[in-house]
């Protein structure tokens, strides 16, 4: 099935390329999946809340870059804007409010979607494989500290931009996941979350984890007892990588089905569906072993020790 990777750097060297890491280890698995591609970088920390916005396909992109700034002129401070491939980018000032944002652009503007929003993160994505990503948006330019990425089969849902991953989880900035697998009672906890108000751009359960994360932490948890929970809350089989600004995770579901290999030395930390991810990338000895069923594990940028549960 899909494959996902995630990379951070100890160091947290905002230059340091991470992009060129997560081609690589995408490029490795893309075998796993033809049918598209992305990545989430965290780059280094903005005043600004960037954007990356994807348009209605029913209108051309002078007239939707046209619809987008003036639904937002009256409630937002818009620093800069520019189309980019299939995304109109935004840099907007850092007071907004990211949920009255988004409802404000989508009432106004029917068809478009905030693929990401954040101080440090951007996602990209699309159809094809990471060499076709490469080819359009040049990923292996991209710096930062910390990224996850995903290459995708797709088993039940369509093959566009906003099915692919990595998903960001709409209303909390700064936070996206990546997932192999199947949450078999996404039916069941999408109905729940609609009736509380939560939309959804997509028939993919992967979406799932986003909005539940999103749920949890406004329901007052942290977002490491989050990730707890979701091992109590999902049925499946499943393994799945989340990172904000400052952290990068890994759950793996009770059972284990879903492969997932980790590196750690001095250095950095790797995760990958298989090990041929690692090692065709990183070019070094290093120990690679398989984390245990049932388990969460997470780093932080400014104390990257592994904490698991």
């Amino acid at each position: 099935m899909c494959g996902i990777v995630g990379y951070l750097d100890k160091k947290s060297d905002p230059d340091y390329p991470i992009g060129r890491t997560l081609l690589g280890m995408l490029q490795a698995l893309s075998c796993r999946g033809p049918d598209s591609a992305g990545v989430a970088v965290f780059g280094p920390k903005q005043n600004s809340l960037d954007l990356q916005i994807k348009c209605p396909e029913t209108l051309r992109p002078p007239s939707a870059v046209h619809a987008v700034l003036q639904a937002l002129r009256e409630s937002v401070v818009i620093v800069h804007h520019e189309f980019i491939g299939a995304y109109l980018r935004l840099e907007v000032e850092s007071a907004t409010d990211p949920v009255a944002l988004e409802s404000q652009l989508l009432t106004h503007v029917p068809g478009c979607e905030i693929v990401s929003l954040g101080h440090q993160l951007e996602i990209v994505k699309q159809v094809g494989s990471p060499g076709q990503l490469e080819k359009t948006y040049g990923i292996s330019q991209r710096r930062g500290s910390h990224g996850i990425g995903h290459t995708r089969l797709s088993t039940e849902s369509r093959v566009d931009l906003s099915h692919s991953q990595p998903f960001w989880a709409h209303g909390v900035p700064d936070l996206a996941t990546v997932h192999n697998g199947h949450i078999t009672n996404y039916h069941k906890l999408r109905r729940l979350f609609e009736q509380s108000g939560y939309r959804f751009f997509t028939e993919n359960d992967s979406e799932i984890i986003g909005v539940y994360l999103r749920d949890r932490m406004a329901a007052g948890l942290s977002l490491h007892d989050a990730l707890r929970s979701s091992l109590d809350d999902f049925d499946g089989s499943f393994s799945y990588l989340a990172a904000t600004g400052d952290m990068l995770a890994y759950v793996r579901d009770r059972y284990g089905f879903k492969p997932l290999m980790l590196a750690e030395t001095q250095e950095f930390v790797a995760i990958a569906t298989e090990e041929i991810a690692l090692r065709q990338t990183l070019n070094e000895d290093f120990e690679v072993y398989e984390p245990a069923p049932g388990t969460v594990g997470f780093w932080h940028t400014q104390q990257p020790a592994l904490v698991s549960s």
